[in-house]
Formats: C-alpha cells, sequence, structure tokens
C-alpha cells in the first residue's frame, strides 16, 4: 500500500482518493468533482487502486460506486502514516 502511495507519481492522487471514499463511496464522476480533477485521471487510479486490492467496485459502468475495502480499513493507520508523511491533514476515516 505504502509504496503505491509513496512509491510513485501518482501516489499524492491515489492518497486524496482514498480519503475521499474513506469518507464515503463514490463513482468516479463524483470523485472528480470532489477532488477538482479530470475524470481521465480519477478513472487511472482507480483502476491501480483496485487492481492491488485497496478499493472495491460495485456495480458497472459509468455508475460504478468505489470504496475502501475491508483489509485497507483494517490497516487504515498505514494510509494516515503516508499521509502525515506526504503533509496531508484531512486523515478522515
Amino acid at each position: 500500500m505504502l509504496l503505491l502511495v509513496l512509491g510513485t507519481r501518482g501516489g499524492p492522487m491515489r492518497l486524496k482518493i482514498l480519503l475521499a471514499l474513506s469518507r464515503r463511496p463514490m463513482n468516479a464522476n463524483q470523485l472528480s468533482k470532489e477532488l477538482n480533477v479530470d475524470y481521465k485521471t480519477v478513472r487511472h487510479h482507480l483502476e491501480v487502486l483496485e487492481r492491488n486490492g485497496l478499493v472495491e467496485r460495485v456495480g458497472e459502468g459509468y455508475g460504478a460506486i468505489y470504496l475502501v475495502n475491508d483489509l485497507l480499513r483494517r490497516n487504515w493507520d498505514l494510509v494516515e502514516e503516508a499521509a502525515r508523511y506526504l503533509g496531508h491533514d484531512s486523515l478522515a476515516r
């Protein structure tokens, strides 16, 4: 998990997505608006997070909802550690 957030160029954006999804499940369009980021950028990062087992997708297509999975919630301290390292003060759960 830390490698996906701290060890890559896209890590800070993936952290923002995880923090947003920890507050409430959202689809890619909602995340795009919430984070003020291009929809395609959000989709790319969601695919990376899903492929690596950090988020789950419920549904298909445009309206699919994403949420932080149970394994990541149980290990949320890793997300908090990454957020502190990157200077994020919003550690919502």
